[in-house]
């Protein structure tokens, strides 16, 4: 195994879309494979918003064990670029306005799901996941080496979210996504950007300075 650390969880917050891989019903037993946008969670983890008539929705209802396809290739060499295969199971989790303001920071176009009542969250916890980074870069992990952490509380983000976002919206067309314990999720013109930091902040305090220094530095 020779992962670059945390390159898998970089990637799951630098990609926006996923393939969602459900075990079908008719034909029984066949892998279903469907595209659609998703949200890393505090832990990291796909979150996604799905109507209950969806068939990829009908197949977990029936077996909740799925495989999640996610891929970074801005320059279209998909065997040169990143993939991380997730392996586990996704639960439906309740739609509260935590979960609900975190998926629309990432994709504001849902909103227009959400009023129909259709569309539900779930979330897949992981069981194992094999990352793909190029040529001699690639291996195993399981579910619970992605995060050792603990994760970030909502309200610690929220108060870095004000503060830093306020900042670099004053600068131009840029918001500010998510903050985590790694690093910070940016979009600008439409596309979505990692700010990494150098090494994991276990607390708030070196947590913020990395920040500072990481939007220092994008801004400059």
């Amino acid at each position: 195994m020779n992962i670059p650390a945390h390159a898998p969880l970089h990637l799951l917050h630098t990609a926006a879309v996923g393939t969602l891989a459900t075990h079908a019903r008719q034909p029984e037993g066949f892998p279903y494979p469907s595209m659609l946008p998703f949200a890393p969670d505090a832990r990291h983890r796909p979150t996604i918003l799905i109507s209950r008539l969806a068939e990829h929705t009908h197949n977990l209802h029936a077996d909740p064990r799925a495989g999640f396809l996610a891929v970074d290739a801005p320059d279209g060499d998909v065997l040169g670029g990143q993939r991380v295969t997730l392996l586990g199971t996704f639960e439906p989790i309740d739609s509260s306005p935590e979960v609900v303001r975190r998926y629309l920071r990432y994709h504001p176009d849902a909103e227009r799901y959400l009023v129909l009542g259709d569309f539900s969250f779930w979330t897949m916890k992981l069981e194992r996941l094999r990352y793909i980074g190029g040529f001699g870069a690639m291996g195993w992990l399981n579910g619970n080496e992605l995060d050792p952490l603990a994760p970030l509380h909502a309200i610690e983000e929220n108060e870095l979210m004000d503060e830093f976002g306020a900042r670099l919206a004053a600068a131009g067309a840029v918001k500010l996504l998510g903050v985590d314990r790694y690093g910070a999720d940016l979009q600008r013109d439409g596309a979505r950007v990692r700010l990494a930091f150098d090494s994991a902040r276990s607390d708030n305090g070196t947590l913020r300075a990395a920040l500072e220094v990481c939007i220092q530095r994008y801004l400059n």
